[in-house]
């Protein structure tokens, strides 16, 4: 018998369409999963069965018409408790929020996934409730700061769940946690409201698989009025070559890239292995180093920046009750000149610049 909880949406889909399982089997599944694993692994800071239950049987009167809404209808999926989702508390994960307010607005993440028939389920967790656990080993993290979408998906409770990444927040869980999450080009997918954080805050996927990332591409990249930093549309689909192999492609091997100096073995023999499986797969591989230096001052320096802007917008009871990691790089931030923002985001540009060019002679960096 076939697990829904265990299965891709890509999965979930087929059988949805050959009538071999059904959107509110596969979302009672997934809840009970929720019910049982959760206690333990707190990924979920609020789940709403009733109205998964609720969206999973619209979607199955729809299959069962064959009149699917969207690339997604009827698969469970989940959203950061940082993207505003209609109906649900988004509290960003801080005590500054009033959850009593109305909850009237969708994000555009949030509404295009709708638009495309996903089944909400609920919001994934970040510090605010409490320890987030690692599905594989509940001793460890599963990362951060999008953990909790992470741990949902390798557990089992839900394919597909919405994340953010400022500085690997939704990269840094996927590697802990053994699934795929990707962090788009900025304006790829839009968002609204706009991040403190500007442009170093992007919208992402964590999914079981590559292929049901592509799936959710399509749909969280479709445009939005609200968000002016949006790139246009590209009209394409990212499942197209997703089969082709690596042959013949052009791979820049970086292991440090160039500067790291505290790569744990384990970890540079883990990401050796890879590279030589790509190569064994017919990708040329270079070992090669960008010739950069270390971004970290100008990474921290933005998220100082961004933390300073957040902490501005907040009324003195908010201040009270925030985070004093906040406050703490608030006040870092709050120490920029308009000449150092300008010179940073300069520094920025030259760095991107000359990555580009790098990238020219090449398909991918493995590092």
């Amino acid at each position: 018998m076939t697990r829904l909880a265990e299965c891709s949406a890509t999965d979930l889909l087929q059988l949805y369409r050959s009538g071999a399982a059904s959107p509110s089997e596969a979302t009672t599944e997934v809840l009970a999963r929720i019910a049982k694993l959760d206690p333990q692994l707190n990924a979920f800071c609020l789940v709403d069965g009733e109205a998964a239950l609720a969206s999973a049987r619209s979607s199955e009167a729809r299959w069962q018409r064959g009149a699917p809404q969207g690339l997604l209808d009827g698969v469970p999926t989940s959203i950061k408790d940082l993207i505003l989702t209609q109906g649900w508390p988004t509290l960003r994960g801080s005590r500054t929020v009033d959850a009593s307010q109305p909850w009237t607005v969708d994000a555009p993440v949030a509404a295009r996934l709708r638009e495309a028939g996903f089944g909400s389920k609920g919001e994934t967790n970040s510090p605010l409730t409490g320890i987030t656990r690692n599905p594989w080993n509940l001793a460890r993290t599963p990362g951060g700061s999008s953990g909790g979408t992470a741990a949902a998906v390798a557990a089992g409770l839900g394919p597909l769940s919405v994340g953010t990444d400022g500085a690997g927040s939704v990269r840094i869980p996927a590697a802990f946690c053994g699934n795929f999450g990707l962090k788009p080009s900025f304006g790829r997918v839009p968002a609204y409201p706009l991040s403190p954080f500007g442009s170093v805050s992007h919208l992402g996927p964590h999914t079981m698989s590559v292929a049901d990332a592509a799936l959710m591409l399509n749909v969280m990249s479709q445009p939005d009025a609200r968000d002016w930093t949006a790139l246009p549309p590209d009209g394409r689909d990212y499942r197209v070559g997703l089969n082709d192999g690596v042959r013949g492609l052009r791979i820049a091997y970086s292991p440090t890239l160039g500067y790291a100096k505290n790569v744990h073995p384990e970890v540079a023999a883990a990401v050796e292995r890879a590279v030589r499986d790509l190569e064994s797969l017919g990708a040329v591989v270079e070992a090669v180093d960008p010739g950069i230096d270390d971004p970290l001052d100008i990474c921290t320096g933005l998220w100082f920046l961004g933390a300073h802007t957040l902490w501005s917008g907040m009324n003195e009871a908010q201040r009270v009750v925030a985070d004093p990691d906040l406050a703490a790089q608030a006040a870092m931030g709050a120490q920029f000149s308009a000449l150092q923002i300008q010179q940073l985001n300069l520094r920025r540009g030259a760095l991107g610049s000359h990555l580009r060019q790098f990238m020219q002679r090449y398909d991918l960096i493995a590092t």
